[in-house]
């Protein structure tokens, strides 16, 4: 668990008051059932430990068979969707097939009446609460949250008319309004109107459910404080962002390396060596540390680390008296995960930097050059097809990266024509990639306007 008073925490800290201390009693223990959502909501807040701390002896999924325990409550804590209510029901529907001896539930976010009256088919007297706790979202970190719409996106910016639009925004304000009441927050709503009409629906309905919300809400913290402002931008309204190399170390390791669920594969002493995994989160003092210095400085400060942790163990192996070789026993755990969080991380950098000696220090080059309108010596760049060119022509840049150049050149230039466009597709030798420049437009970025067509 997270110890710092970040989103984790306070995501953390809501769960505890408002489930586990609400269903307390001393000495007794209880399971723990999740759903898919709540199972990678509670994953990402906290430990098993933390868990067993607060009287929990075992953790389930609640869509899996499970051994009946008649001696023990349960907690349910799930999402406000037919399955999961489906599941509770069959776990209490007949009195001698009772799983556990009670059920608290706890819903993650607003519950339609609809399913909780499918509650009523349980046993009578073995609900003892039904709550919902308002949390439908994940913290990503403890600045950062992503919310639990995977396909909100495609359904967002789709050209197909049968995409259920308002659906998606309906469910990303739901879920945004449980973000503000966790952290006790009454926002103001700003957003920019263009380049689509988004941000702008999506404010009207997030300012409607606060309204809705807060009426309803006894507590409401938010009362004493400073207003505080939300603000939402459409994706379109930054495009340049997007097709960036950034060289800050978070950035460039995702962008760069194969990372699959913050979890990067690698082989500490070399080739020979077994290969190992680390994952890249919070706990991980180190990485929190040095993740969005630039990739130059954090090639400097790992050394340094790697060099403090070397001369403390040198310093104790000194010593040889025994109390001081227990010390050091004791420190070895730690040293040792240092040491391999300082392999982790020197790895990373390494990777990065084999990249970026390879074609990457001319894009970034390049990339610099158009996104400032100026080169390094600070001369007005007078044509940004020259600029561009060599990117195209070169036959050792893959055509993603070529991709990325194009878009930037376009955004540059606030669009092009059809026949400049069909020109830089057939340099690069991207004619099968040539929808992924065109497909911006959907997202509000003309890559040809109607003007210049």
């Amino acid at each position: 668990m997270t110890t710092d008073n970040g989103l984790k925490y306070t995501v953390w800290h809501k769960i505890k008051t408002e489930i586990l201390d609400d269903c307390r009693k001393e000495g007794e223990w209880k399971i723990l059932l999740l759903d898919q959502f709540t199972t990678k909501l509670l994953t990402s807040c906290c430990k098993m430990t933390d868990l067993l701390q607060e009287g929990i002896t075992v953790v389930e999924d609640i869509y899996k068979e499970r051994q009946p325990v008649a001696d023990l409550k349960a907690i349910y804590f799930i999402s406000p969707i037919e399955k999961s209510v489906d599941h509770v029901v069959k776990d209490f529907e007949s009195k001698s097939s009772c799983k556990y001896k009670a059920a608290y539930i706890y819903f993650s976010d607003a519950c339609p009446d609809s399913l909780f009256n499918k509650l009523k088919a349980c046993q009578p007297k073995t609900i003892k609460r039904c709550k919902e706790i308002n949390i439908s979202f994940y913290p990503k970190e403890s600045q950062v949250f992503l919310l639990n719409v995977p396909n909100a996106f495609h359904m967002l910016y789709s050209p197909d008319k049968s995409v259920d639009k308002e659906a998606a925004m309906q469910s990303i304000a739901q879920q945004i309004v449980t973000l503000c009441a966790t952290l006790d927050e009454n926002p103001g709503v700003r957003y920019k109107r263009e380049p689509l009409d988004n941000a702008e629906d999506l404010a009207s309905l997030v300012e409607e459910k606060l309204v809705q919300y807060y009426k309803t809400d006894e507590k409401n913290q938010c009362k004493e404080k400073s207003q505080s402002q939300l603000l939402i931008l459409d994706r379109g309204f930054d495009p340049l962002s997007t097709v960036l190399h950034e060289l800050t170390f978070q950035a460039m390791v995702y962008d760069v390396l194969p990372i699959e669920d913050d979890v990067y594969k690698y082989k500490p002493d070399g080739s020979a060596s077994k290969e190992k995994e680390g994952r890249l989160d919070e706990s991980d003092e180190v990485w929190v540390k040095i993740r969005h210095r630039h990739i130059a400085v954090v090639l400097e400060e790992i050394p340094k680390l790697v060099k403090e942790i070397s001369s403390s163990k040198k310093e104790s192996e000194g010593k040889l008296s025994i109390s001081s070789l227990s010390n050091f026993m004791k420190k070895m755990p730690h040293i040792r995960k240092q040491m391999s969080k300082q392999a982790l991380h020197l790895g990373l950098a390494e990777d990065c930097m084999q990249k970026f000696k390879g074609n990457l220090e001319r894009l970034c080059k390049v990339e610099q050059d158009l996104a400032l309108g100026t080169d390094a010596e600070g001369q007005k760049v007078k044509e940004h097809m020259r600029v561009l060119l060599p990117v195209l022509l070169n036959k050792d840049l893959d055509n993603y990266d070529k991709i990325r150049a194009i878009l930037l050149y376009i955004f540059v230039e606030n669009g092009t024509t059809q026949e400049n466009l069909d020109r830089l597709i057939q340099h690069a030798k991207i004619e099968s990639d040539g929808d992924v420049l065109k497909n911006w437009k959907y997202i509000g970025v003309p890559v040809v306007p109607k003007v210049r067509q």
